[in-house]
């Protein structure tokens, strides 16, 4: 970039302390917002300036600042009280969205965000578009079968998702902020039987694991971004089990490890684990999986991690 053409380089931002005053915003922004974490990121190239230029001054009123964020961030973990979104896959389908037909993308809500809510406000703009009874939104998270559908009507599809790590990603994400920030990758569940039910008995349940990857990361400028990539995973009913019992002593350890301890809390995780009334709980998934020893040597291995499982859930 030459400074001689287009004026480029010539505004009052581009120097360094016009950087200096866009990045103290930036962090004022960042701390208005609950990302704490973030302002200690922007100061690390602001503190350099300042201390080239002995600006002492400024340089007491940054490290002021940090302690704010800082304490705010303990202030949160220790009254567990974040919150920094929640995640929505939409889907839309019908030659009435033009380029949006079979599009899919994943929406960034407020905190709390109830699916009912989403679903309400989508259904209402679409609908003064292209009319009220035009506008459909498909209630289940199957697979859509546009064949099934009416080629004069708009189709919106909402689901659940969650913000999805592999395993080695877990080592760097330890916090719970960490594990909310910067993330473009979310995973949604569909139960589903051989016989076309979603739901069955424990040993005739599959699971559906589908994983999106979005075209950039959360949190962004933009509340919706477009799906780039989707994967799928058939868990067969003993895989799904495994998954079920590891939430469950998940749950469990969180509760008992909980502080302040919380009564109230470990009662209902105990209740809805173990309780004598708890339809599929442990009880009938031993039943079911562990009765015999699986005649199938392929499951040997699935069968040996459902032991351990149980073994981990009681230790806790």
């Amino acid at each position: 970039l030459s400074p001689d053409e287009d004026g480029i380089c010539s505004g009052r931002y581009f120097s360094e302390s016009g950087l200096v005053g866009l990045l103290e915003q930036a962090a004022e922004l960042f701390s208005t917002g609950g990302l704490y974490e973030t302002v200690n990121e922007v100061y690390k190239i602001v503190i350099p300036i300042l201390e080239a230029h002995r600006d002492f001054r400024k340089l007491t009123l940054t490290h002021s600042k940090l302690q704010k964020a800082f304490d705010s961030i303990i202030n949160k973990v220790l009254g567990q009280k974040r919150m920094f979104g929640t995640y929505f896959r939409v889907g839309f389908y019908g030659s009435k969205f033009g380029d949006l037909d079979e599009q899919e993308f994943v929406y960034k809500e407020p905190a709390i965000t109830k699916l009912p809510e989403i679903s309400h406000r989508l259904e209402g703009f679409y609908g003064q578009c292209f009319g009220e009874d035009a506008v459909e939104v498909i209630k289940d998270s199957a697979p859509v079968d546009k064949r099934k559908l009416d080629p004069n009507k708009a189709y919106i599809q909402i689901t659940f998702v969650e913000p999805y790590f592999d395993e080695y990603e877990m080592k760097d994400r330890v916090t719970y902020f960490e594990k909310n920030f910067n993330i473009c990758r979310f995973m949604y569940t569909t139960p589903f039987t051989m016989d076309g039910r979603p739901r069955g008995e424990l040993c005739e349940q599959y699971k559906r694991n589908t994983i999106l990857t979005t075209m950039h990361a959360f949190p962004y400028i933009k509340t919706r971004i477009n799906v780039i990539q989707r994967e799928e995973f058939i868990l067969t009913p003993i895989e799904v089990a495994i998954e079920d019992m590891r939430k469950k002593t998940q749950e469990l350890t969180a509760a008992t490890n909980q502080e302040p301890p919380d009564a109230k809390m470990l009662q209902m995780v105990l209740q809805g684990s173990v309780g004598a009334t708890v339809n599929q709980g442990p009880l009938e998934v031993a039943q079911v999986f562990l009765a015999e020893i699986p005649a199938d040597p392929k499951l040997y291995r699935h069968h040996n991690k459902l032991r351990l499982c149980f073994k981990e859930f009681i230790m806790r």
